[in-house]
Formats: C-alpha cells, sequence, structure tokens
C-alpha cells in the first residue's frame, strides 16, 4: 500500500536534494514556463574553482552525478533567528543528471531567502553566472490530497549548461525564525560524495546534542567560540531499489538539537519524552469540546447501545464528515486547529481530523491520545534519535473495558495506560479496529500528559488483508472456458480498491480492474456481466462476482489437451532478477494471505492423464502452498500465498528469488487431458 494520498505535510518542507517524481514534473513545468535571460559571463567563485581538479569519489558508469563539495554554515543568532548558508557543486557525469543544474529552495513565513547565485563552469570556455533575479518563486502544484492553503513556497534557479562533464555550483543565504531548535544534516544522498561540511555557531552560552543516524558518530572540532564544524569525505551513494525501505531510513543523517541556558524550554527537545511534552504544548486546548460538539455527540450516540458502539459512530462521523482540507500556515505545519473550528467548518488535515475525534471521545468519557508517526514504514526506528521525521498523526484510544469483540484488532497493551487501540480517522476506507500496512510494525510517537513515548504499532494478522477468490469454469472440447467467479477482499485489499472506484460513475470503468486482472493471464477473454458489492459499506468485505469467457484457453497437442489449473492472478515477482546484488531490504506493504480456488470442469470425453505436482514453499518471511487434484471430472485447483514479515534483509534475498521462482514455475505448470478410453 504506497497511496498517501491522506497524509498531510507534518514536517516543514527542507530544502530539496532527493528529486521526487511530482517535484520533477513540477520543476519541468517550471523551467518550460520561466526562460531566464542568457546568463552573464562571470567568474565562478573559488571554492567551485577548487574543485575543477579536484578527483572525482567512486562510482560507476551508471552514475548521474556526483557531489563534489557541500557546505552548511548555521548560525543561531538568537531564539528567533537563524542564519544558514549553503553551498554545493556537483560534476555531471551523464544526460539525466542535467537536473542538478536547477536549483530549488523552499520558503514560507517564517523562512525567507536574502541571496541566492548559481555557476556553470564548463569543461570548456567561460563561466556562466545567474542570480537572484534570474530565478522564479512559484507555488508547489495542487496535487489531490494536498495542503489547500500553505505557505511554502520556492525559488527556482535555472543553472545553464548542466551537460556532461561540466561543473555547476550554488550558493544561497535564508533567514527564518525556527519553529524548533534542531536541525538535520543529510549528508548522504543517491550520488557518490567527495566532501561534506558542516559548521554550527551559538550563542554564547548555549548548548548542542547531537545524534547520528545510519553511520558512525563523528565528533566536531571546535573553530572558533561556540562554533562547531563536521566535516566527511568519500561517502557512497545510495541507488534506489524496487521495494527498498524509504530513504530516510537509510541515508546517514546528523540530528542536531541546541538550546539556550537553561534546557530546551518551549521549542526545543533533545529526546522523545522531551519532543511529546513540546508537541502537547503546541495542542494544549485544542481538543476542548465545544457545546456543538457535545450536541453532536449526543445525537449521533443516543440510538448506540454500548460504548463500543458510540466509538464506532463518532470514528465514521470523522471519516465520513469532515472533509480532507490542509490550510496549513507557519505553525500550522505542526499545530492542528481547534477541534471546535473544525467542526464548525466541517474539513481539516490529519492532525485536525484527529483533534476533532479525540473530543468527540471525550465527550462520552473515553482518553485518547495523539500518535505522531511516518507513513514510510522505516523512516522512524527503535534507534532513531528525536526529531521531526513525522508526516501523520492518528490516534490511540484508550478502550474502556467493556469494548472487547473480534473487530478490535490493532491494539496494544500499554503497561501505564491499558488497552490502546490505534485508528486512523483520516483514512476513511478502513474500519474502526483496524489499520493499514504503512502503520502495522511502524514506530509513532505516543504523546501523553507524562511526555512522549516511541511506540511500535502492532501487526495485524495476515489473514486480516486477503483477497479470497473462488471460480466455477467449464471446458469445452475446443478449448474454451467460461464460468464465474467470486472475489472477497479485507484489510487493505479492500480499501486500495475501494478507493481505485470511489469517484467511478460508469460501468465500463467499475471493469477496469477484472479487465486488468484476467489480462495478465488470458490473451483472448470476454466478460459476460460483472457486479460490485458493498462499494461504500467500508466495514463490510468488499466483493466482485464476475463471469468470463476464454477461447482457445486449453491448448492442443495432439490428441491432448494441455490446461493451466492456476487460470489467472499471479503472485510472483522479477525485482531481484537483476545483474547488480541486492543492497537494501525488501519492504512489503503489510501481512497479506491470499488463497485462490479453481474448479474446471472437464469437456465430455476428456480424461486426466496427468497432473502438476503439489508446491510447499516455507520460508521465514512467506509461504506458498498449492494442490492439483481431480474429483470426479473436475480438476480442482487451490493455493494460499502469504506474507509474515514485512521486511527480508539483504541476508535472505536469495531465499526470496528462489522463493518466486517456484510460484513461476506453479504458475506455469499444465495438467494434460487425454481422450476417454
Amino acid at each position: 500500500m504506497k497511496n498517501k494520498l491522506f497524509c498531510s505535510r507534518w514536517a516543514p518542507v527542507p530544502v530539496t536534494k532527493r528529486r521526487p517524481f511530482a517535484v520533477l514534473f513540477w520543476v519541468a513545468a517550471c523551467v518550460l514556463t520561466f526562460v531566464p535571460r542568457l546568463a552573464a559571463s562571470g567568474d565562478a567563485p573559488s571554492w567551485m574553482h577548487a574543485q575543477v581538479s579536484a578527483p572525482l569519489p567512486a562510482h560507476d558508469e551508471k552514475t548521474d552525478a556526483v557531489l563534489l563539495y557541500s557546505e552548511t554554515n548555521v548560525n543561531v543568532i538568537s531564539a528567533d533567528k537563524i542564519r544558514t548558508t549553503v553551498r554545493r557543486a556537483y560534476k555531471i557525469l551523464r544526460p539525466s543528471g542535467r537536473e542538478y543544474g536547477t536549483v530549488i529552495v523552499f520558503l514560507n513565513s517564517n523562512r525567507k531567502i536574502t541571496s541566492l547565485h548559481g555557476w556553470c563552469i564548463p569543461a570548456q570556455g567561460k563561466d556562466y553566472e545567474v542570480k537572484d533575479k534570474d530565478g522564479a518563486e512559484v507555488s508547489p502544484p495542487k496535487i489531490e490530497g494536498s495542503e489547500l492553503i500553505a505557505d511554502v513556497k520556492a525559488k527556482v534557479l535555472q543553472i545553464p549548461a548542466p551537460d556532461p562533464g561540466n561543473i555547476v555550483g550554488y550558493e544561497y543565504e535564508i533567514e527564518e525564525h525556527p519553529l524548533v531548535l534542531q536541525r538535520s544534516w543529510g549528508f548522504q544522498e543517491e550520488n557518490p560524495v567527495r566532501e561534506i561540511r558542516y559548521s554550527l555557531q551559538l550563542p554564547m552560552g548555549w548548548e548542542l546534542k547531537s545524534s547520528w543516524l545510519n553511520y558512525p558518530e563523528v565528533k566536531p572540532t571546535q573553530s572558533g567560540s561556540n562554533q562547531w564544524q563536521w566535516v566527511l569525505s568519500d561517502l557512497k551513494g545510495v541507488r534506489k531499489e524496487d521495494d527498498m525501505p524509504p530513504f530516510a531510513g537509510l541515508l546517514g543523517q546528523m540530528i542536531v538539537s541546541f538550546y539556550p541556558p537553561g534546557g530546551a524550554g518551549m521549542n526545543g527537545f533533545s529526546n522523545w519524552q522531551q519532543m511529546g511534552t513540546w508537541y502537547a504544548n503546541l495542542t494544549s486546548g485544542r481538543r476542548d469540546a465545544s457545546d456543538a460538539i457535545k450536541q453532536q455527540v449526543t445525537s449521533l450516540t443516543t440510538q448506540a447501545p454500548t460504548q463500543l458502539d458510540k466509538m464506532k459512530t463518532i470514528a465514521r462521523f470523522v471519516q465520513h464528515e469532515i472533509r480532507y482540507v490542509a490550510i496549513e500556515l507557519g505553525i500550522g505545519g505542526y499545530q492542528p486547529h481547534p477541534a471546535a473550528d473544525v467542526f464548525a467548518h466541517r474539513y481539516g488535515d490529519c492532525k485536525d481530523k484527529a483533534t476533532l475525534m479525540s473530543s468527540m471521545l471525550s465527550a462520552i468519557g473515553v482518553d485518547s491520545y495523539y500518535v505522531v508517526i511516518n507513513t514510510e514504514r522505516g523512516s522512524i526506528t527503535a534507534d532513531t534519535p528525536a526529531h521531526n521525521g513525522f508526516d501523520h498523526v492518528i490516534l490511540a484510544i484508550k478502550l474502556p473495558d467493556s469494548a472487547t469483540g473480534p473487530t478490535l484488532i490493532s491494539t496494544l497493551q500499554h503497561p501505564k495506560l491499558g488497552r490502546l487501540l490505534f485508528f486512523d480517522p483520516t483514512n476513511e476506507l478502513t474500519p474502526f479496529g483496524q489499520i493499514g500496512g504503512y502503520l502495522q510494525a511502524n514506530y509513532g510517537l505516543l504523546v501523553t500528559p507524562d511526555g512522549g513515548e516511541l511506540v511500535e504499532l502492532p501487526k495485524q494478522p495476515s489473514s486480516m488483508n486477503s483477497i479470497q477468490r473462488t471460480a466455477k469454469l467449464t471446458l469445452d472440447p475446443t478449448g474454451k472456458l467460461e464460468g464465474t467467479v467470486e472475489e472477497v477482499r479485507v484489510g487493505d485489499r479492500a480499501w486500495t480498491q475501494r478507493y481505485a472506484l470511489r469517484s467511478v460513475t460508469s460501468n465500463a470503468e467499475k471493469l477496469k480492474p477484472i479487465e486488468n486482472l484476467l489480462a495478465g493471464s488470458l490473451s483472448n477473454f470476454r466478460i459476460t456481466k460483472a457486479s460490485v458489492v458493498n462499494l461504500n459499506l467500508s466495514d463490510q468485505p468488499f466483493r466482485f462476482n464476475y463471469a468470463f469467457e476464454a477461447d482457445n484457453y486449453a491448448k492442443n497437442a495432439g490428441s491432448l489437451l494441455l490446461v493451466r489449473p492456476r487460470v489467472f492472478g499471479s503472485k510472483t515477482r522479477g525485482i531481484l532478477e537483476t545483474k547488480e546484488p541486492r543492497r537494501f531490504p525488501i519492504e512489503f506493504e503489510g501481512p497479506v494471505q491470499d488463497t485462490d480456488n479453481f474448479e474446471i470442469t472437464l469437456p465430455p470425453g476428456y480424461a486426466v492423464d496427468e497432473l502438476p505436482p503439489p508446491v510447499d514453499a516455507d520460508f521465514s518471511f512467506a509461504s506458498y502452498h498449492s494442490k492439483t487434484e481431480v474429483k470426479g471430472n473436475v480438476i480442482g485447483y487451490t493455493r494460499t500465498f502469504e506474507v509474515k514479515e514485512l521486511s527480508v534483509p539483504v541476508s535472505k534475498a536469495e531465499e526470496l528469488k528462489r522463493f518466486y521462482r517456484i510460484i513461476a514455475s506453479d504458475e506455469r505448470n499444465t495438467a494434460v487431458l487425454k481422450p476417454a478410453q
């Protein structure tokens, strides 16, 4: 489950070094609509020219660019003002590395750019220079599910001639009013790095605490009065692999917190407990229930017979009646709006919806707590130092003793708070009592009156996320296959399909998922009828019921017929069939347990001559079992595919490759039919 359309920006957007597709598309649009004047001829600064003869860091032929030099100088002037200067120089190695000639610097109401310059040192000829006035200030695109109103903008500067063999570089200075006295220095990226520096200047009497993630700690040198500098060199690049952990959980970075005499204060923290206190202070009073909220709760829950029913009713209200709309200005990237405002306007982002639901639960005497989390599992781990690594807010609900039942799956027994149920009120398609795969086995910051605590959310049973497919089919002597299929989906398997069909109005479009499924295994088919069941009832299993015909499904081999018992649906994958060895773990989206049951009635005059062998592949991370049997004139094929662990280490990559190869072989196997005697 990769879809994050229901998640909001919780932490402020940093200067971008890694360019996701949406950012690249946006930048391309900016470049096409903004054509700077011809760059002036001007000498690049000495710090860039020093890189011309510098040796390149180790790289291979697929490397687009290398970062020759990076320098970040952070000057903390006071608790209300920080000035930062950044310098970076890349050497472009391949045409696809031209993107590094586009500089993107984000700004908002608390952060302004005071200067911006870019240069190109070509392999031959004079240097080029572009300045602040040659750039364009643009707003991020309005992507579905993103902020409706935000004060984040970007200055985009296009450096001329970012061609292979040339060096491009830039320097900018920003001033900001910090919302948190903390910085994250991400010194590793996709590209190899030759030299990278970070310096921090603090006022007299201030203290700092640094923590390192995915890299051994490096001690700073003190280069002046209350000034420290860290220097690293020859860092390997991190190249993207399919289904790898998120970059935030892999790339080396240093988290540095700094605070004035007396401690972190209201806008600083150096551990998870303090971060919870910081966030609790931001949200203080925001969950107070207004009279209108209390009246709504009474109206909703009067007919609910139990406390659990009341909780479910409130959850449905917040999921479906409060639209996802994010208005994030300044501190609004962190702080929720008051519950009374969210209720009155009937919209809000993830933290707003969590705030309103918490307020409504309190009106029936149920306590709940914020959980700040990153929707990319692996971005935060048990060993991650406290920092702003989150992008989403959900709730941990303290279940009353009377609230019991098989539907309450996403629970954790807390040593102090008792039984907690995790729930995401922003995800309108996952029923109360469950959480999506993106949250399972994921670490979030539980915010309580005592501060913050990093907790691991539960992993649900694989049977809670499944597709159960049953087909009753008939084969005729010409090889034509026809019959009916019932497909039952629960968990993420259900909500992703509901999400895909949420705005579909035509019956033809509703058939697309079925058509795509059949097209992956059948070359010639027709859907003769189809229906969708429980599309809008998220607490019920989602169903497809359909019938199809496929000509020439069975293949002639002389007097024999060859029939594939696995009619459609593929579980194998080729992500590990590459020449390069795997570098990073393989991540599954969530636990899965899918089953197929195909019954094929034989054509008159034929009997089974040979059947595929059974398959039993059991590994620690997943299992696959299939069996083909004959009962009378019916071939029955059953199989179960289960994902048990959500991460496969590199040491087991060969086992996973073998697992998928076993599945591929089984999916190709055929039964042989012969004329009956």
